[in-house]
């Protein structure tokens, strides 16, 4: 049962968030010796290998994507885009090793606290246990979320200056749970919803079915087939149409088979849909998601830019739900810490991305007609979430699901209009034609 903790302003977790979470501190314990050693999520010399993007992908219906569809329903994740059939692969540039992973040292205790103390929450694992695992990818990946969504909620807060997130902490009975944080009825923001999820337990019989008859082969132990996942989902509606709504999601999947083989991928993306089409806002965006995958390859951007276009069609329409960005989905290679080191690089350029967009254009005058466009608008990122996103629809038909999580993503308003059709060669139908027809926005 979710269990609703009021409002940040009054909370030590608002504080705190305000306090620190601009520069969030890394956990660093020291070795026993004394020596800094390098923090879970951080990434040393050794560990800067440049990643670039496999040589081809594997096309058909994918496993794993089905699988990703069903815990985001199941985790919350309402505005995850799990619904592609194609494989992200990464290929190693060049050799190295790894660091050894860090061991338990006296300060690690207050390390952690004190990093947690800058999240909007406890995270979701108990801490004994996180302190127990620092060098696991399961604690570093709940440690990235949280990070995330705190910062997040930080720069959006302050740019609103006037409504304040409510923190929704619920728990999943199957094991596990997530934190929920909306913010409604803004200054700057209509909605904005930030959301993290850490669930695990075992796989159904019929999860199971479903995925070997899609070829996947996988050891099950008394028909049990244990699982972990995790992520952050977001989606910010701004009240000015001129401000552009974002959505993004970074997430990690493992599963254990019976012989203690563990499979594990990253999936996530970030993308923009504005009501009106500014140029100079689409290059902005899309450069600085390109630069957070140029440290770690030259083709990975063009090849999530083409995946993110193509996932988010609306079919019915002949139309994008927005001007793109990246998405990716079954990243497995070449290493659990290059790929994490990848996602964290994404989860890091959301705000530089976006935020100078909202304070941009935040107090823009706007007209009636241009209101009644927005509406319309989100009338069509109603219909892909419902109708194409494949997290929400598992979610939304899967007994126990959260639906509170699950709609997270949908805007407090929306319109539709019949046969509503723009003026030939007006600002209505200059946003039309990019949507029907993807542009390349940087190069």
């Amino acid at each position: 049962m979710a269990m609703h903790l009021g409002r940040l302003s009054a909370g030590p977790c608002w504080r705190a968030a305000r306090g620190c979470c601009g520069e969030l501190r890394a956990w660093a314990p020291r070795s026993a010796a004394g020596r800094l050693c390098r923090p879970p999520g951080t990434a040393g010399p050794e560990q800067s290998r440049g990643l670039g993007h496999g040589p081809k992908t594997r096309g058909g219906p994918r496993l794993r994507t089905w699988l990703a569809a069903g815990l985001a329903g199941l985790a919350g994740l309402a505005a995850a885009a799990f619904g592609h059939v194609e494989r992200a692969e990464m290929v190693r540039k060049s050799s190295g090793t790894q660091s050894p992973p860090p061991g338990k040292p006296e300060e690690e205790d207050d390390d952690l606290a004190r990093r947690c103390s800058c999240f909007m929450a406890l995270p979701v694992t108990d801490l004994r246990e996180l302190r127990g695992r620092p060098g696991d990818m399961k604690t570093k990946m709940e440690l990235l979320i949280l990070e995330t969504q705190a910062q997040v909620c930080q720069a959006l807060a302050q740019v609103d200056g006037g409504a304040r997130f409510s923190v929704d902490r619920w728990e999943r009975k199957e094991g596990g749970g997530g934190i929920s944080c909306v913010l409604q009825d803004g200054r700057v923001f209509e909605k904005a919803g930030v959301s993290i999820s850490v669930v695990h337990g075992n796989l159904s019989e019929e999860a199971a079915k479903q995925m070997r008859s899609r070829g996947k082969i996988l050891k099950t132990k008394d028909g049990k087939l244990p699982f972990s996942a995790m992520g952050v989902s977001s989606v910010i509606h701004p009240k000015n149409p001129h401000a552009p709504t974002i959505h993004f999601n970074y997430r990690y999947f493992e599963v254990e088979e019976a012989d203690g083989n563990k499979q594990w991928w990253f999936g996530g993306g970030c993308d923009l849909t504005p009501t009106y089409l500014n140029q100079e806002d689409a290059v902005h965006f899309h450069r600085t998601l390109k630069e957070a995958c140029d440290q770690h390859g030259p083709d990975l951007y063009p090849k999530f830019k083409k995946w993110c276009d193509d996932y988010f069609f609306i079919a019915h329409r002949g139309e994008r739900r927005g001007i793109g960005g990246i998405f990716f989905d079954d990243l497995d290679s070449p290493s659990k810490e290059e790929v994490f080191h990848f996602v964290q690089s994404c989860a890091q350029a959301v705000i530089p991305s976006y935020i100078p967009l909202v304070k941009k254009h935040c107090d823009d005058s706007f007209t009636p007609q241009e209101k009644l466009w927005q509406q319309l608008r989100r009338g069509r990122y109603v219909e892909f979430n419902l109708l194409y996103d494949r997290g929400t629809k598992f979610g939304l038909f899967t007994p126990g699901s959260r639906i509170e999580s699950i709609l997270m993503s949908l805007p407090l308003t929306a319109r539709w209009e019949y046969m509503h059709s723009p003026s030939e060669n007006s600002k209505e139908a200059e946003i039309l034609e990019v949507l029907r027809h993807p542009r390349d926005w940087v190069r």
